[in-house]
């Protein structure tokens, strides 16, 4: 008989899976499509979006230690922005701590912080959530920024997979839209 996976196994698997297709990606890549702006895209840059994304993975990574995560505070750092190198190194830190971290397993209720709640005023900016729940947001926050990273890339002229940036329930559709038309 086999098991199935747990929720928060299937969610690392997932989060893992989306990097492991990052890495690939910024493998395959030249430096100019990494680092540059198309043409009538600005400010979009392929490299902008992967550190974006790689930076939400470190929030939340952060904040496990102190149960309490805020995307806000990121880091910013410029390196994974224009070298693929520190890209690539980035990408697997972040795959070994989520696959071997004990915290990432366990779930619990943790802390996150409102969006931009200094400036909207709010006093306690902190609402309830859960580490499943947060390896579902990041993972929807990374397929978000993989679609833009594709259209970015589409406009230098570089080939991507046609599923690259696409949801899995949109690819799912897209399936049964194709087997129904069969």
């Amino acid at each position: 008989m086999t098991t199935k996976p747990s929720r928060q196994s299937a969610l690392i698997e997932t989060n893992v899976r989306w990097l492991r297709q990052a890495l690939r990606l910024v493998g395959s890549l030249d430096d100019t499509s990494y680092t540059t702006t198309p043409r009538g895209l600005a400010p979009h840059r392929a490299g902008a979006h992967l550190r974006h994304i790689l930076e939400f993975y470190r929030c939340f990574l952060e904040g496990l230690e102190c149960s309490h995560i805020d995307y806000d505070a990121r880091r910013r750092d410029d390196t994974i922005e224009y070298s693929r190198d520190a890209a690539s190194a980035a990408i697997r830190s972040i795959i070994r701590t989520l696959e071997t971290s004990r915290d990432v397993y366990q779930e619990r209720i943790i802390w996150v912080r409102m969006e931009d709640a200094d400036s909207n005023g709010v006093r306690d900016g902190f609402m309830e959530s859960s580490i499943s729940r947060e390896l579902q947001v990041l993972s929807s926050h990374t397929v978000h920024h993989f679609a833009l990273i594709a259209i970015t890339l589409r406009m230098h002229g570089v080939e991507i997979d046609s599923d690259f940036g696409m949801a899995p329930s949109t690819l799912r559709y897209l399936a049964s839209k194709t087997a129904e038309a069969a």
